[in-house]
């Protein structure tokens, strides 16, 4: 199995940054890839951004330009840096992993952390 242990999340003002962390450990598959989920009161999960162990990244339309997913290989972490927070961020957010992702465009969430909130308001 794999534990996801996300870090980061807060209350922050419209416009702030935020940096979200999480560190991935157990039987991890080197052909994975990682992506942030959220899930707002009332609304189903969303994907948010996910990354590959090369780099390709993929992003919502509704944080397109303002948020960027990271990772680093070698020490089996995921970064989501938040730019420009609006209130309809707010949610939990989840880190996740894609333990065969080889070959695939589509992201495919296996094992989920616990999730860190992250709150936006005045």
């Amino acid at each position: 199995q794999v534990q996801l242990v996300e870090s980061g999340g807060g209350l922050v003002q419209p416009g702030a940054s935020l940096r979200l962390s999480c560190v991935a450990s157990g039987n991890i598959y080197s052909d994975n890839a990682m992506g942030w989920y959220r899930q707002a009161p009332g609304k189903e999960h969303e994907l948010v951004a996910w990354i590959n162990r090369r780099g390709m990244t993929v992003y919502a339309d509704s944080v397109k330009g303002r948020f960027t997913i990271s990772r680093n290989n070698a020490e089996n972490t995921v970064f989501l840096l938040m730019n420009g927070l609006k209130p309809e961020d707010t949610a939990v957010y989840y880190c996740t992993i894609d333990l065969n992702h080889a070959g695939y465009i589509s992201y495919t969430a296996d094992y989920w952390g616990q999730g860190t909130q992250v709150t936006v308001s005045s």
